[in-house]
């Protein structure tokens, strides 16, 4: 399904969007992925779910992301017999670890860990920091409370504890249960919750054995201490705002997240921008101007993403809150001064021919008259690559395996077709032409640029470039080997490239 857009749209689905025409109106509207959080509902819950999602696939012939996003070492309490409760400043209460339903006056909280990490004095924070109480008393299995700022508190919500140093695991039982789970089921994306260090991403994709791709999300300040570790074992970031606002001073996150966005850019791997993007959308069909600024914010600093949690998974306006997200990002990729951030911050280390291909692809798109950039990929690295360098042109990313198809579906400005298996080079160049024609990116009398990697079929190959008609007789009547070659030299990679031109 084309967009008029590059930035991608992440939807939360939950229970206000639990069924196939909800879902189907969220795609429709602007998701290109849907996230799955496995904090709430059970395994048949999210089968359903991720039936229904493969089923829109299918009927809309459009590849759809799908992010399993892993509880984590999440401290959160348990449920209330009312479901919610309202907190009052000044009241008492307690967390324990007795399992029977909270009231108004305590609540489980199922982390022996934490009740034995506590101190007098220590400040517990619930709910992104919305609740905050100071622990009077405390012992093994108990912490005494006294609520200073109050406000409702339900059914798993997050517990955090700044001033203290928890040794939690990187993966809970219920982290690796669903795990596999998910995994078997054929998800695209795991989130992986509350990483500090790069071993607990490699002990992930170690259980995860190239089933899925990884995503890191930031939300501890050790990760941000240790992101460039934890970016190089990685397939992706989320810039996981709630938490790491609650976990640092909140001046502090805005340029944290400016930066990693610049980072995971130049490793051209990509990244989400999330949490409370459009908060009162929950209950309100009108954003705030607050908020629009700063959807609008992390597409002007170039994120691949940007999500919505609660808007779209329990919010009165799930379809309204995609369509805003969208609306905005058309809106701000439209302004000039876009163009202007997005070129002006493209500072990349060219190691590889690959590196080379695609900026020279990108430099002949914006120079001459071509309608698209198309890149045949095995893996998702050549597309992942063209989209790092942010081109005026539409990208069309062609694969014939599926599951590269869905995974690219995050990556900023990526339009992918699937294709079949090829072997020679004049053959990708004609579906090129095909796709860019009945995607509606060019006619038959426009030029198209075309990158693959010969041999076909093997991924990290990328090593050709053509400049191609999108009429296809023009293309059958010349022969790529007997076109005019060209040599342009990468000075970043000190590598000479052959460019053909017919």
């Amino acid at each position: 399904m084309r967009r008029l857009r590059n930035v991608k749209i992440v939807a939360t689905l939950g229970p206000a969007s639990n069924d196939y025409e909800m879902i189907k109106r969220l795609h429709e509207a602007g998701a290109d992925v849907f996230r799955l959080n496995m904090s709430h509902g059970g395994h048949d819950e999210i089968r359903e779910r991720h039936r229904i999602i493969r089923e829109i696939e299918r009927e809309l012939e459009s590849p759809i992301a799908i992010l399993a996003d892993l509880q984590g070492p999440k401290l959160r309490v348990g449920v209330f017999a009312k479901e919610e409760e309202e907190l009052v400043e000044g009241q008492k209460f307690r967390f324990d670890l007795d399992e029977t339903a909270g009231t108004n006056a305590r609540v489980c909280l199922p982390h022996p860990e934490i009740f034995k990490a506590l101190e007098d004095g220590t400040t517990l924070l619930v709910n992104d920091g919305k609740i905050r109480l100071k622990v009077e008393t405390c012992g093994a299995d108990f912490a005494d409370c006294i609520v200073t700022a109050g406000g409702a508190i339900s059914n798993r919500k997050g517990v955090n504890v700044p001033e203290v140093v928890l040794p939690l695991a990187a993966l809970s039982e219920k982290d690796r249960a669903d795990l596999e789970f998910v995994c078997q089921l054929g998800v695209d994306w795991i989130a992986l919750s509350f990483v500090q260090r790069a071993a607990d991403v490699e002990e992930a994709k170690a259980l995860i054995d190239g089933r899925a791709a990884v995503l890191s999300k930031i939300e501890k300040p050790t990760a941000v201490t240790s992101f460039d570790e934890i970016l190089a074992v990685s397939d992706g970031i989320m810039v996981a705002r709630g938490d790491l606002g609650v976990e640092l001073p909140v001046q502090n996150v805005p340029p944290i997240q400016k930066r990693l966005v610049r980072r995971c850019r130049a490793a051209a791997k990509p990244v989400i921008v999330a949490t409370q993007m459009l908060e009162s959308m929950i209950e309100s069909p009108m954003p705030t101007r607050a908020e629009v600024s700063d959807v609008a914010t992390a597409i002007y600093e170039g994120a691949d993403a940007i999500m919505l949690s609660a808007e779209s998974a329990a919010g009165q306006y799930p379809v309204e809150a995609v369509s805003t997200m969208n609306n905005v990002a058309v809106e701000v990729e439209s302004d000039p001064t876009y163009r202007e951030i997005i070129e002006a911050s493209r500072v990349v280390k060219r190691e590889s021919v690959a590196d080379g291909i695609v900026a020279a692809a990108r430099e002949i798109a914006e120079s001459t008259d071509i309608k698209a950039s198309c890149c045949f990929t095995q893996s998702g690295t050549t597309a992942l690559l063209t989209a790092r360098e942010r081109p005026r042109v539409p990208i069309i990313a062609l694969t014939s395996l599926r599951g590269t198809a869905r995974r690219l579906a995050l990556s900023w400005g990526t339009n992918c077709i699937m294709t079949g298996e090829l072997e020679r080079f004049k053959q990708a160049v004609v579906n090129a032409a095909r796709a860019a024609q009945s995607a509606g990116y060019a006619t038959a009398a426009d030029q198209i640029v075309v990158t693959a990697g010969v041999p076909f079929n093997v991924p990290g190959t990328t090593n050709i470039l053509r400049v191609a008609p999108c009429d296809q007789s023009l293309i059958f009547a010349s022969d790529p080997e007997q076109t005019p070659k060209y040599k342009w030299f990468c000075e970043g990679c000190a590598r000479w490239t052959t460019i053909s031109i017919p």
